[in-house]
């Protein structure tokens, strides 16, 4: 887990029984980290998008949304590694052909839309940006391919409309929402997603957020 994970996400991992080991998110190479933990005691690395079970499973928020609200013209969806989108994508692809699934970056942390746009894998500086849970330099090889093939969009948003959807989900909608979780609803609040159908249906995940940070963010800090 990185070093500067949020104190609530570190204290309920461990509340669950888990061995937390911390990297430098900006130098450490996280995945090498796991595979030579998992060498050195015969332990098993699940990845956390990289893998088809992996993605097989977080498709199934969309499949959990679209069966309780039924058809919709478009999913809008926080795209990291891009694990959570590419199952979206193939649930709502899978069950309504014609809906349209739009991925939402940080602009400080754009990997995935610069990689569509280049057709292949891009590399960038890992972002700095209040969506740490988003904050990294490529996307993953599986889920590029299926992105590349799934997703109709893109759209990316700044550490501004972040803070503000954060304050209309709090205000509003009475959850708490972590930077990362509020990027799709930053870019429905602000526009940032042209030409919308009447049903929009956006998938805002994660709540790992110290209480100090959120009020912080919510009130326009860091």
């Amino acid at each position: 887990m990185p070093e500067d994970a949020p104190a609530s996400k570190r204290d309920a991992t461990a509340g669950y029984g888990a061995e937390i080991v911390t990297y430098d998110r900006y130098t450490g190479d996280r995945a090498a980290i796991a595979e030579a933990l998992a060498a050195e005691r015969g332990l098993t690395v699940i990845p956390p998008y990289e893998h088809p079970h992996v993605i097989a499973g977080q498709g199934t928020a969309a499949l959990e949304l679209l069966e309780e609200v039924g058809e919709l013209g478009a999913l809008i969806t926080p795209v990291g590694g891009g694990g959570l989108v590419a199952g979206s994508a193939t649930v709502a692809k899978g069950l309504y052909p014609g809906i349209r699934v739009i991925g939402v970056e940080p602009e400080a942390g754009d990997d995935t839309k610069r990689s569509l746009e280049a057709g292949r894998r891009i590399s960038i500086p890992v972002p700095h940006t209040i969506a740490d849970g988003q904050a990294l330099p490529t996307p993953g090889e599986l889920t590029f391919s299926m992105n590349r093939r799934l997703l109709d969009g893109i759209a990316l948003v700044g550490d501004d409309e972040i803070r503000a959807a954060m304050r209309f989900a709090f205000e509003r909608l009475k959850i708490v929402i972590e930077p990362s979780g509020a990027t799709p609803l930053a870019a429905l609040l602000s526009g940032r997603v042209e030409r919308l159908p009447r049903r929009v249906g956006v998938i805002i995940s994660g709540g790992n957020i110290d209480a100090d940070r959120f009020a912080r963010l919510c009130a326009g800090g860091d």
